[in-house]
């Protein structure tokens, strides 16, 4: 036993926030040779006794301000301080119920045990609605939140599953004594001021080849369930009995205000399923677990959520004085983790614009490579062409589409005068003239003198017309129209250019902070006061 309370004491992190003895774990680490007698002493005890003292299970709720002048709730981070020896014991229990947990947990449960993966169950709730929609079929989608279950779950309940599932007398004690000697404590002012004691749903089939089938039912992950069924108002009827069985037996109740029905395809009566089961109504595409549930794989709009919080991030940045250092190390640590979660499941496409660029740019772009290579702009744009295929993403007047120059600019009169100046090639475009022809339009009648401009943009536009290609860009100084790295590098680098030192800069180990200093101070960037001053 001595082996295996050493070997879980020391895999634990010691830096966790301290209990009641004012000892973090890392106490008990450091001095395991001269506290273990007594530790060995109280495991002893809880094995003979299947108890313990019960002041090692009393855990304190505080609170502690994030920011300095906090008077809102919000300002301040819950915290809860429970024993370090509490937490060995319950760790030492956790490693010997994992070596079984998995043959007694359904197969249907996608948390707790090892091997299992949260990505399964939404993986596996996306297939069953391809598999509806692609066979035509109407079905139901029931997501159940589970009412604080960790908290409201009947501990005899409790007792009498873990007996049915096959564990002995001895285990069942010992959970026993971890859950019903817990006590809770709230902090105020620093002082404790109070404690606290603590079959008839088919589901749906997924189809695959050969004509076989694997029935679905249920997902489970955690307390999160989610329920697929058949359009039939009797299935809502038996999973409300279900689940009202389920609260009287296990002490859990169902949050319908958060519990929805989803539909797959059009439900005629859904509002009545609803009325029985007690939810509200919801449509595709949700989420589930956090991720996208029914959408295609590889539509932008799965990406949407992730844009949103990522520009919630950078707006709460915006408003802190961060030095730039930080700002990379926030971005490495937060930003670029952001989209892994969804990246395991679905494939970002390449219109998903979050990164380099947005919509929408906000003041300056600061110093570093994406200000230097904005500068040369302009110098792109007028490397770059248009060819038109169904016009329908190549403006008409703005962008240089039959030759070299914008219609705008080799005709700016006429520019001035038309009716639809932000209109695209393929609204210019009147497919019902016979074979099709151009139809632009004007918000005045033209002067004599500008006659002879009407017609050389005629006699331009005759050479041009819409086919059922996508438009695409080229390069003017590439191979075909294609663009070239190399070439476009050749171009605007100079020879005198000197060599950036990145290699003593860019160092392994260096702070992010002190390796974007040097970087400014390379290029000349730092606001030094004689620069202050010159900017006033």
């Amino acid at each position: 036993m001595e082996e295996e309370i050493n070997s879980t004491l020391m895999d634990m992190r010691g830096d966790k926030a301290l209990g009641l003895d004012g000892f973090m774990v890392a106490f008990w680490q450091f001095y395991w040779e001269f506290v273990k007698e007594e530790v060995l002493q109280m495991f002893k005890e809880f094995h003979e006794q299947n108890a313990f003292l019960k002041s090692l299970n009393n855990t304190f709720f505080g609170s502690y301000s994030k920011k300095g002048g906090a008077e809102e709730l919000g300002d301040f981070r819950p915290i809860s301080l429970l024993g370090g020896l509490y937490k060995l014991l319950a760790k030492v229990l956790a490693n010997r119920i994992k070596n079984v947990i998995g043959r007694v947990v359904s197969s249907d449960q996608n948390a707790f045990v090892m091997g299992r993966q949260i990505l399964d169950a939404s993986l596996i709730a996306n297939e069953v609605i391809d598999s509806w929609q692609k066979r035509g079929k109407k079905g139901l989608i029931c997501k159940l939140d589970i009412e604080k279950a960790y908290d409201s779950v009947n501990w005899q309940f409790l007792m009498r599953v873990m007996q049915k599932m096959g564990f002995g007398a001895k285990w069942r004690d010992w959970i026993w004594s971890c859950i019903s000697t817990a006590k809770f404590l709230v902090l105020v002012n620093g002082k404790p001021a109070g404690a606290v004691e603590g079959g008839c749903i088919f589901g749906c089939k997924i189809w695959r080849g050969r004509g076989q089938a694997v029935n679905i039912s249920h997902l489970l992950f955690a307390d999160d369930a989610i329920v697929f069924c058949e359009v039939r108002k009797d299935n809502m009827t038996y999973l409300s009995w279900i689940l009202c069985w389920f609260e009287v037996v296990s002490g859990l109740r169902i949050n319908l205000a958060k519990s929805e029905i989803i539909l797959v395809r059009e439900v005629e009566g859904i509002l009545e399923m609803a009325v029985e089961l007690g939810c509200k109504v919801g449509q595709l595409p949700s989420t589930y677990l956090g991720l996208p549930l029914g959408v295609p794989n590889k539509a932008s709009c799965v990406w949407d959520g992730v844009e949103e919080r990522m520009r919630w991030k950078l707006a709460l940045w915006k408003r802190q004085y961060i030095s730039k250092g930080d700002r990379i190390t926030l971005i490495k640590s937060t930003l670029a983790s952001m989209p892994l979660y969804q990246l395991s499941l679905f494939h970002m496409p390449r219109t998903v614009e979050f990164g380099w660029r947005t919509k929408k740019a906000n003041g300056a772009f600061g110093v570093g490579v994406w200000k230097e290579i904005l500068k040369e702009a302009d110098w792109c744009w007028d490397n770059m062409t248009f060819k038109v295929g169904k016009g329908t993403r190549i403006r008409c007047w703005d962008e240089p589409w039959c030759g070299d120059v914008e219609l705008s600019r080799r005709f700016p009169q006429l520019f001035t005068a038309a009716a639809q100046r932000n209109a695209t090639v393929g609204d210019m475009w009147d497919q019902n003239s016979g074979q099709g022809g151009w139809n632009l339009r004007f918000i005045r009648g033209f002067n004599d003198w500008e006659l002879n401009m009407v017609g050389e943009l005629l006699q331009i536009l005759r050479s041009q017309r819409i086919t059922l290609k996508e438009d695409s860009t080229l390069w003017k100084g590439g191979k075909k129209g294609k663009f070239g790295v190399k070439e476009a590098y050749g171009l605007l680098i100079s020879p005198s250019v000197s060599t950036f030192p990145k290699k003593g800069i860019w160092v392994e180990n260096v702070p992010s902070k002190l390796a974007f200093f040097a970087w400014e101070a390379t290029w000349g960037r730092v606001l030094t006061f004689d620069r202050l001053q010159k900017r006033g």
